[in-house]
């Protein structure tokens, strides 16, 4: 009488041995398909360094900000932050190499305006990335403007003497940059726009061969960043008439604004973003925006910042969008109003 239902017992417990046994390895393979992906966004940013890319040269003014913002945001982030430099083409290959990259938040981009605003229109063909779809932003960092600069012995002290004395020289004075459609030539042209002035362009390949082409009276003027300009300033080399902001910078004492010698719609200001891939998880995106904007508001990296006269901003994604777009639009006025292409 009990022998059946023993024997029913042990045939199903036979059957669910069969089952779990079976299940094992099907669960085991659903675990190594999963578990990568859920770790893989966890981990972040533990898998390894992240590499920061910086499309200028070493020592430039993008260069040593990005540097200042690394070795605190490696300590928050609990990773090593490699800054990486690839310049060339005014920026355009370090910000391409990035915008190709992969998007897992380990190659970030620390850049000026440039290669995000006027880079898209001046290089029309051959650009190869959409600052707006290819890249992911994350902050705003900070801001300078550029100082016009004269000759030492300039018989004037603001931007009104400037453009009488040159308006009477007609077509014999001329002004410096670091090249086509870079910042200091674009900004030039905007002033030559506002005043009606006539002034011969002279491309350098860097902002120390405009300096010493200035103080040895080869050019008459040129728009600079203050981090390179200010030194000479200070050893009165060369006189500075004024900046491009609109409102007085309280590391630049002294110095006008243009807004504030007559030409009240005159801005050309430089600034820096952080950017990411397209694509990138926007868990890391947010995280980043969060460390840096904390780090730009603590009074070290503000300090630290100051000396290389930036001003430093901290700002939502959206908002460095609309920069860039904002920025687009008014620049591309000048850029094909000049008919320049640097294809």
């Amino acid at each position: 009488m009990t022998f059946a239902p023993r024997l029913c017992t042990a045939l199903h417990a036979r059957r669910a041995h069969c089952f779990i046994q079976r299940l094992v390895p099907f669960l085991a393979m659903l675990a190594v398909i999963f578990t990568p992906c859920a770790n893989a966004q966890h981990a972040w940013p533990s898998a390894r360094p992240i590499h920061l890319i910086v499309p200028f040269p070493a020592g430039s003014s993008p260069d040593l900000l990005a540097r200042t913002l690394a070795t605190p945001l490696s300590k928050t982030l609990g990773q090593s932050i490699v800054v990486e430099n690839k310049p060339g083409a005014g920026g355009n290959i370090g910000t391409r190499f990035v915008a190709r990259a992969p998007a897992d938040g380990y190659t970030l981009l620390y850049t000026i305006n440039g290669p995000l605003v006027t880079a898209p229109t001046l290089y029309k063909k051959t650009l190869g990335y959409d600052p707006l779809k290819d890249l992911a932003p994350i902050t705003l960092v900070a801001n300078s403007p550029n100082v016009l600069i004269v000759q030492a012995d300039f018989h004037g002290n603001t931007v009104a003497d400037f453009v009488q004395q040159a308006a009477q020289q007609a077509g014999r004075w001329n002004y410096g940059s670091v090249g086509p459609g870079s910042a200091s030539h674009l900004a030039m042209e905007f002033f030559k726009k506002q005043t009606g002035l006539e002034l011969a362009h002279i491309p350098y390949s860097g902002f120390p061969q405009v300096t010493t082409a200035l103080i040895a009276q080869d050019i008459h003027a040129a728009f600079m960043v203050p981090a390179i300009a200010m030194a000479q300033v200070k050893s009165g080399k060369v006189k500075a008439l004024g900046i491009t902001s609109q409102k007085p910078i309280a590391s630049l004492p002294g110095i006008l604004p243009l807004s504030e010698q007559g030409f009240a719609e005159f801005e050309a200001i430089s600034w820096n973003a952080v950017l990411a891939p397209a694509g990138t998880p926007a868990t890391i995106l947010e995280r980043l925006n969060t460390e840096l904007v904390t780090l730009l508001n603590s009074n070290e990296i503000r300090d630290k910042f100051a000396l290389q006269y930036f001003s430093v901003i901290g700002s939502s994604p959206v908002e460095l969008t609309q920069r860039i777009q904002e920025e687009q639009r008014r620049w591309d006025v000048v850029i094909e109003t000049l008919k320049l292409s640097l294809d």
